[in-house]
């Protein structure tokens, strides 16, 4: 493979950057762009060494830097890598890329260092992706979820299967193909047993698989109530700065205004929508129908009421309604700074979760999160478990579960061999695709697309 070279992280004038280079000829790349002051030459230098020097256009000073030397297999990539940090100003670090360009390199495309990881047996399909799992965590379950990816934790589960069900595809195809041969026959427990132990830990990788999402992704969680309840000012305070407009005026909300919060280790996505009343306000109501939207498709709902006057009936139509759907949800009771006017009593027949916030206290923030922690309780996020998040590799699980269960269902019905031998095939084969090892290059490319260049 051709030496590639690129700005290793985004692109932005800061205190370092780094030009990574990797690369049969990474080394002599490096060499005619970097002197070093501490040592005799790079070509010397050891693997797993760094040197202080000046990089150099010719007879002119670039800069002063450090060149960081991994040699292969020894490296992230399994090739050799060198890594030049220079000053993070966008012209300095521009004009050392541009002189490992002139000097054998070629530009590294998006994901590329951590392809040639794949490539070269560092890394599987699975642990690839977990990379860009662990730069995109926002929260200490989804880096705790991601690391134990990345550490091949999912790629050992999937591993030890399919090597289990290849073993006994071999069996299988020995037994039909050679009957001559007098080969001992496959029992049909000890086939059971196979397929039951595949199907359990797919089963169970599938069941895990909302947690992911929810751990990767946040939770989509809708702040819902009448118009002038305070809802745009609970969003601002969750957020910890002011996103919503908020005002005196009923229905200043007209659209709903997206934006992500951390509470606790959870990641909430949060939408702030229109008050939810009957009006004949043409644009008002527009947002009222979209917030209804979204009410019907988040999975969490934070209902707003004003502790300062009785509930109504348009209160209690969205008490109805989201204890209708099953939702996850908190009752906050907002402006308790004010004279109360409601009965707690009366909101506990929709919900044990409720709040007593003013949401114009800062301070209040750590009764929403305590809240929200108690509904969303660490025991459903255990960060010791495999946990996926990833559409690809859920429709590769998909397909091998299907296909083990058919297989049980053939045995149950009596079918030959030969047709439970086709479908374990294609559960091995669709488990082989997840981990990387039987994945085709459109796979591999759409997978490596989605990284950064210099990743």
């Amino acid at each position: 493979m051709s030496t590639v070279c690129a700005i290793s992280p985004p692109l932005a004038e800061g205190g370092i950057s780094v030009i990574r280079i990797s690369g049969e000829n990474a080394i002599n790349c490096a060499a005619e762009v970097f002197k070093p002051f501490t040592c005799e030459s790079v070509e010397k230098m050891q693997g797993y060494t760094c040197a202080y020097g000046q990089i150099h256009d010719g007879d002119k000073t670039v800069d002063d830097g450090v060149l960081t030397v991994f040699r292969a297999p020894h490296s992230y990539t399994g090739e050799d890598v060198c890594e030049i940090s220079c000053h993070g100003g966008i012209y300095v670090t521009k004009k050392v890329l541009r002189l490992c360009l002139e000097n054998g390199c070629e530009p590294a495309q998006a994901g590329e260092f951590t392809k040639r990881a794949m490539l070269n047996g560092k890394l599987s399909l699975t642990q690839a992706e977990a990379v860009m799992d662990t730069i995109a965590a926002q929260g200490e379950y989804a880096l705790a979820s991601a690391n134990l990816t990345r550490q091949g934790s999912l790629f050992g589960q999937i591993h030890e299967v399919t090597g289990d069900l290849v073993k006994l595809l071999g069996e299988l195809a020995a037994w039909v193909d050679y009957p001559e041969e007098d080969l001992p026959a496959v029992e049909e427990t000890a086939l059971r047993e196979s397929i039951g132990k595949a199907l359990s830990v797919t089963g169970k990788l599938i069941a895990d698989h909302d947690n992911g999402m929810l751990i990767k992704q946040g939770i989509d969680t809708v702040i819902a109530g009448k118009p002038n309840v305070g809802k745009s000012t609970l969003m601002n305070l969750l957020l910890g700065y002011d996103r919503s407009i908020v005002t005196e005026v009923a229905g200043t909300t007209r659209d709903v205004i997206e934006e992500s919060a951390k509470l606790g280790e959870l990641v909430f996505r949060l939408s702030d929508t229109a008050g939810i009343r009957d009006t004949e306000d043409r644009v008002e109501k527009i947002g009222v129908e979209m917030a209804e939207k979204r009410l019907d498709e988040c999975m969490f709902v934070i209902e707003v009421f004003d502790t300062s006057v009785r509930p109504d009936e348009d209160d209690i139509a969205l008490l109805e309604k989201v204890k209708a759907s099953g939702k996850r949800s908190l009752i906050v009771l907002n402006k308790s700074d004010l004279e109360s006017a409601v009965d707690e009593g009366f909101f506990r027949g929709y919900s044990e979760n409720i709040v007593y916030i003013s949401a114009k206290n800062r301070d209040d923030r750590a009764q929403i999160q305590a809240a929200v922690e108690k509904i969303f309780t660490p025991e459903n996020y255990d960060a010791n478990s495999t946990i996926f998040a990833n559409e690809r590799q859920k429709q590769c699980l998909d397909k091998a579960h299907t296909n083990l269960k058919a297989a049980l269902e053939a045995l149950d019905m009596g079918e030959t061999l030969d047709a439970v031998t086709v479908m374990v095939d294609f559960a091995a084969d669709s488990l082989l695709e997840l981990t990387g090892e039987k994945a085709t290059e459109a796979v591999v490319a759409e997978v490596f697309s989605k990284f950064c260049v210099g990743k």
